[in-house]
């Protein structure tokens, strides 16, 4: 339950914290104690040589993830353009061959300003809450949102930028998000419209594919600049409601991505590329409480961690199965 809290915590915006030598087990502490006499200079060579290794080579969660994001989205164009009725709708709200199926966050827009419940909007709840809870974490986000395939190019963009110093990342309170969210929900109850909507750049990307762009496109565009040349992946991690939900539904899920800390040599590859490097707080040396963490709701699932790292200390884990 401990574990679950501090998880919640960290997804809705407070730091991470560098445990007490109280809260570190025996076998864990070991292990930090040891690291000391692991990394010699030779070690630390062969570790940054795997690292450079990984760096070059091919990103194989990066491309299924890639791969699995495209087909999920063109299923839903697919379908439309040529009247297959396999995927009807949108990410928002669509049928899968007959199953009705709602994006959750919108949902309770729709529910808040309709001040009621739609059976067909309720069964979608269902099977959608369902999907994601035995993913876990923010797995949409990664796996599904068109915008997050959009805002990850942009972020290229922005540390090639960055790497010749011709932006500064900026920072923002990762509690806006909270704010937001709550915000929207108010919104829509006092309003009667799902205000959110309009502005969520997930929405508009989705329809733009499916029937084709509009003006709201200016909008996306917009961040996306903001993203390159002010803040990397600023909605995504400071202000997206959607992300903060998926984060809730999956923070009990069965599927996780574990630490190692007995693998671990605490190098960082794994922070520097993540979108959310506050659920790897484990990875920096000294503040892993077990040998083996798995990482908070607040993950995406994204896989890049796993990728990069040169001694293969993060992992994909189901309970009851074991590593994937």
């Amino acid at each position: 339950m401990k574990k679950l809290v501090e998880s919640l915590g960290m997804l809705l915006g407070r730091p991470p914290r560098k445990p007490p030598a109280d809260e570190i087990s025996a076998k864990a502490q070991a292990v930090h104690d040891g690291m000391a006499e692991k990394m010699t200079r030779e070690m630390h060579k062969h570790v940054v040589a795997e690292r450079e290794k990984k760096a070059a080579s091919f990103k194989k969660w990066r491309w299924r993830r890639w791969s699995m994001l495209v087909l999920v989205n063109l299923l839903f164009v697919a379908s439309y353009k040529f009247d297959i009725q396999l995927v009807e709708g949108a990410l928002t709200g669509s049928r899968f061959v007959g199953f009705h199926m709602a994006d959750l966050n919108a949902a309770l827009q729709v529910m808040l300003a309709y001040k009621q419940v739609l059976i067909n909007l309720l069964i979608g709840i269902v099977t959608v809450f369902i999907v994601w809870w035995v993913l876990g974490g923010r797995t949409f986000c990664a796996w599904v949102c068109p915008y997050h395939l959009l805002s990850e190019w942009a972020e290229m963009l922005h540390l090639k930028l960055a790497k010749r110093k011709l932006v500064k990342n900026h920072s923002f309170d990762r509690r806006a998000r909270v704010w937001l969210w709550l915000s929207f929900v108010v919104l829509a109850l006092v309003t009667g419209y799902t205000v959110y909507e309009v502005i969520s750049p997930t929405g508009i990307v989705s329809r733009a594919l499916i029937y084709g762009p509009s003006l709201a496109l200016v909008w996306v565009l917009v961040l996306l600049v903001f993203e390159v040349l002010y803040s990397r992946r600023a909605w995504c991690r400071y202000a997206c409601p959607i992300g903060l939900t998926y984060g809730l539904v999956g923070a009990t899920s069965p599927m996780k991505v574990q630490h190692d800390a007995s693998k671990c040599f605490n190098d960082g590859a794994c922070r520097a590329v993540c979108l959310v490097p506050h659920v790897l707080n484990s990875t920096i040396r000294g503040r892993a409480r077990t040998v083996k963490t798995d990482l908070g709701a607040d993950c995406t699932r994204c896989g890049m961690c796993l990728d990069v790292c040169p001694t293969d200390a993060l992992s994909f884990k189901f309970k009851g199965a074991g590593k994937l």
